[in-house]
């Protein structure tokens, strides 16, 4: 990946810059990408965290130039909390995601939802906004969170995908909010765009979007098919199946881990295949 420091802005293509915020962890990489859309008026698509290093690399690279539009894919705390203080610096107005005031704080404290989060306005699936050279048109991934959308740049034919694709790893689907039939749904829905290039909040940009795609539901069906094997041998506790499906996991990962488990159970459950809850899960009779 051509990844420029925290905090310098990288421009991957005529349309497209993007600054790294300084917040690398186990479960963000390198950090939130936040992009900027345009080469005159501006959009700014996941604004980060709220930390002072990186608004100010976000005022640097605006450069004086106009903001159309804050956009957030979603309102993990990592996404969507530079949004207000980015606004007051710019005047620019939030859009996006719906807010989501869920009281979760899923399966690792930076993942927590931004609950101050408040939009100037909400997109609808198939919404777009427009500048002088580019549109950003809302596709709505619900999945690993329920308020998540992806942004379409059709200049360019990219899409800005969020956490619901990620460069460098599967996203984590944590339920209550987080859903896994959802989050499958979502990706049969990006199979079936051609877009040309996706980019994550995390990670390398996806050249190959379709086959990356058809890779992270194969992976997903293969997670399915160790669950119900699993229950076949009557392991039906959830820290139990995690010891057993991730081999070598960093212990930091394993919270995450245990939520998309609980995920597949869930979405197993609803379609008649196994019954139970908490750590006590079976085949269904």
């Amino acid at each position: 990946m051509n990844e420029a420091p925290t905090g310098e802005a990288l421009g991957v293509e005529p349309l497209v810059t993007r600054v790294l915020a300084p917040n690398p962890s186990p479960f963000t990489y390198t950090g939130t990408q936040t992009y900027l859309i345009g080469t005159h008026d501006l959009a700014v698509i996941d604004p980060g965290p709220d930390d002072p290093r990186h608004l100010d690399a976000l005022i640097a690279a605006i450069a004086g130039r106009p903001v159309a539009a804050i956009l957030c894919t979603h309102t993990h705390r990592d996404h969507s909390p530079a949004a207000a203080p980015l606004k007051a610096r710019t005047g620019a107005p939030i859009i996006g995601c719906a807010p989501l005031t869920l009281d979760d704080a899923g399966p690792r404290a930076d993942a927590a939802f931004d609950t101050v989060y408040a939009p100037d306005r909400v997109l609808a699936d198939g919404d777009s906004i427009t500048g002088s050279d580019w549109t950003l048109t809302a596709i709505a991934t619900p999945g690993h969170t329920s308020n998540h959308l992806a942004f379409a740049l059709p200049e360019a034919n990219a899409l800005f995908t969020g956490d619901h694709v990620m460069g460098w790893s599967t996203t984590v689907v944590a339920p209550p909010d987080g859903d896994m039939a959802s989050y499958l749904a979502s990706l049969d829905k990006l199979m079936r765009r051609d877009d040309r290039i996706y980019y994550p909040a995390h990670g390398d940009p996806v050249t190959n979007p379709q086959r990356f795609v058809r890779g992270l539901i194969g992976h997903r069906k293969q997670r399915e098919g160790q669950i119900l094997r699993l229950l076949r041998e009557e392991i039906g506790a959830v820290p139990a199946m995690v010891a057993r499906m991730y081999v070598g996991l960093d212990p930091r990962l394993h919270g995450a881990a245990s939520r998309s488990v609980l995920a597949h159970l869930l979405d197993l459950r609803a379609r008649g295949l196994v019954q139970g809850e908490g750590n006590s899960w079976k085949i269904a009779a």
